[in-house]
């Protein structure tokens, strides 16, 4: 339900197989390896997809010698899931497995003399090799654990009942109902649960946990933010005297309009506590502490209700109370923090359809590129003058790779996904701009089916990302994934459309209030460009999206004038009178529709760019999919548009998932996901 930042191992595998040194996966009731039919087809398939080991947490020690890493595997016939923690050194050598029947969210501690963790929902601590293992006592019910670099406390974050059920007022425990006086009754996928997530200090002996303190008590609020609800929101300084944590104190109504969340300074000793961002009005998130302990760098978005407004960031001096925008006149988000001793801070941007490595210097105010290539770095962890970081491709997922500070080359120190990759081809990626109607370079990533033959002509799938505003970048995706498309004989055209960050925030701001505009003119821009490719056949053209990119779909059923032959919206916009009234985070609609639809006179968010005022002229196939857990895009607009579309005698399909809510998780749905996907496409298009 929660995107929780440690992952409990909720089935515990039984088996001893010792430690490997190889990235492989280690022998277990989940097989992962390749069938010989699998290996034979070449490509990548749903299933191949599933066997994909999954790169979570990334921890390195202290002294930057070794690196911590989680790989979680999946088995689709039962969907048991299994997390281990693998190690490996930062230079470069064999990966050692550390757990064999579970492990997750590695920690080092004791100043890197042992390694803190989860087994089973147990705390655990084994030393760096992997031995003396043993469990800490006296923690129970908890999500969220840090331990503190002082190494005698922890802080974790517990969900604590404050509010009455009508079961509770009434004294009815059968009854099914609720009471609700105000909004923010149901986030994302989840009803709300009465309770709200609080941080705990307790102390920490080195083997057991004790002494607990809610430092939020009696506050209705929740820490880390929800629906995230993202651990680097919460930071502990070098010398464990302070927690700095993120977190929005409004409710109900308020909340739902409001992005102000703020970071918070609570002194451990003396229960003392500060607001370090009072009077800014946006987000401010992901508080680091400089090595010394005497600053907090963390990201700000200036404008209250706007969520994708500038990542900047700034400089909190503890001692003084000053703040300081160091990135200022940088125009591109910030993310990814991390502070070097030398007076240097290391960050991620979304920089034109990759996200490479920055530093800033706090001297003199300059930004350096460090990184450079088709990749998504992220998250990074730097200590001892050593940089290590996630790195995807849109044809791998996230690996790790250790960075030369002073060069900027890196190498790729895990391959958790090498025995896949020795059977299976992935297509070429390429970048491509082009001139759009009004005269702006757009960039295009183009993604070719393996072996692509340029004296054949292929179908071609118009990629419309969600957001609306985000980057499009080098990302992996277990649904969307561009090398599934192009393994099936597609074309991928994947467009950094208006609205899209990494180019300013002239074009990230565009699309606000502008729904069916530009950015629409963009996708179009960018198809009838590729249709003249003399490899693309263009009486075989479809498009296909997510949440946005569905509202994309659906507007573009009604104004394509005949250009595709297929659509596929996943969990889009149909409606967005009726959106506005069934959603709930307001500060979204308020911003990019530019208001409510009784204002008057009706922002064009409606009267102009709703796709259900274009349903007359629906006349291609489309495939409709949606989940009953999806209440940031409640369900009901996919089914508003299954309906029309029947109504109109448009052929059309709705896939309709009853345990999904915005993403397909689970893995057995997301297969049906895919097989339904290319047989709607396929029909229409081969």
């Amino acid at each position: 339900m929660k995107k929780l930042s440690i992952i409990f191992i909720a089935l515990v595998l039984l088996f001893t197989a010792a430690c490997k040194k190889t990235d492989k996966p280690a022998v277990s009731t989940i097989d992962v390896s390749l069938t010989e039919a699998e290996k034979a087809g070449g490509v990548l398939t749903p299933e191949i997809l599933w066997k994909y080991g999954r790169v979570g947490s990334i921890a390195l020690s202290p002294d930057g010698s070794t690196v911590l890493y989680t790989v979680t595997h999946y088995d689709l016939a039962t969907e048991a899931r299994m997390t281990n923690i693998w190690s490996v050194p930062s230079a470069g050598g064999s990966a050692v497995q550390m757990t064999t029947v579970g492990g997750a969210g590695p920690q080092w501690i004791d100043n890197g003399a042992k390694i803190a963790y989860l087994e089973g929902g147990k705390v655990m601590t084994m030393k760096p090799d992997g031995t003396a293992k043993q469990e800490i006592t006296g923690l129970q019910d908890f999500e969220i654990l840090s331990f503190s670099p002082a190494g005698d406390m922890v802080y974790f974050t517990r969900r604590v009942k404050l509010d009455q059920t009508a079961n509770e007022k009434y004294d009815l425990p059968k009854a099914k109902v609720r009471i609700i006086d105000d909004l923010m009754y149901r986030h994302w996928d989840y009803w709300h649960d009465y309770s709200y997530s609080h941080i705990f200090t307790a102390s920490f002996d080195g083997s057991s946990i004790s002494n607990e303190k809610d430092i939020m008590e009696g506050q209705r609020f929740d820490a880390p933010d929800a629906p995230w609800f993202d651990e680097a929101d919460i930071a502990w300084s070098p010398d464990g005297k302070y927690i700095a944590y993120a977190c929005k104190k409004l409710t109900g109504k308020a909340y739902t309009l409001s992005t102000n969340t703020d970071i918070y300074l609570y002194e451990v000793s003396t229960g003392e506590e500060k607001n370090i961002t009072e009077g800014n009005m946006g987000y401010d998130r992901t508080p680091v502490f400089s090595p010394d302990g005497a600053m907090i760098a963390y990201s700000s978005m200036e404008e209250d209700g706007y969520e994708s407004d500038l990542e900047r960031m700034f400089v909190y001096n503890i001692a003084s109370g000053e703040r300081k925008w160091v990135s200022e006149g940088w125009d591109y988000n910030v993310g990814n923090i991390q502070w070097n001793s030398t007076g240097e801070i290391w960050f991620t941007s979304p920089y034109r359809g990759t996200q490479p490595i920055f530093k800033i210097s706090l001297a003199s105010g300059s930004i350096t590129s460090v990184t450079k290539g088709d990749y998504d770095m992220g998250p990074l962890q730097l200590h001892n003058g050593v940089l290590v970081t996630g790195m995807m491709s849109m044809s791998r997922p996230t690996e790790v790779a250790a960075v030369d500070m002073l060069t900027g080359q890196f190498n790729m120190i895990t391959d958790v996904n090498g025995h896949i990759y020795e059977s299976i081809k992935m297509g070429k990626t390429e970048e491509k701009y082009i001139r759009t109607s009004d005269g702006k370079d757009l960039q295009n990533w183009i993604i070719y089916p393996p072996d692509f033959d340029p004296s054949k002509k292929y179908p071609a799938l118009l990629y419309c990302k969600g957001g609306p505003q985000g980057p499009l970048g080098q990302s992996w995706s277990y649904r969307w994934n561009y090398q599934m498309m192009a393994a099936n004989g597609y074309i991928v055209v994947a467009v950094n459309r208006r609205g899209n960050s990494g180019f300013g925030s002239y074009w990230r701001e565009q699309i606000s209030g502008d729904y069916g505009g530009r950015n629409i003119q963009d996708y179009l821009d960018a198809i009838d460009a590729m249709a003249k490719e003399p490899f693309v056949d263009s009486d075989r053209l479809g498009a296909v999206g997510a949440s946005y990119g569905g509202y994309s779909v659906f507007y573009l059923a009604g104004i394509h004038n005949k250009r595709f032959k297929a659509f596929v919206s996943h969990c889009g916009v149909y409606n967005t009178i009726a959106e506005y009234g069934s959603t709930e985070e307001y500060w979204y609609p308020n911003k990019d529709y530019q208001g409510a639809p009784w204002d008057k006179p009706q922002p064009p968010g409606y009267n102009k760019f709703s796709p259900h005022t274009m349903v007359d002229k629906w006349d291609t196939p489309i495939l409709i999919i949606t989940g009953a857990n999806d209440f940031r895009i409640p369900y009901s607009q996919s089914l508003e548009a299954f309906n029309s579309a029947q109504l109109r005698g448009v052929p059309s399909r709705l896939l309709f998932f009853e345990n999904e809510g915005h993403w397909v998780t689970k893995p057995q749905n997301a297969v049906i996901w895919q097989k339904e996907f290319f047989e709607f496409l396929d029909t229409y298009l081969k």
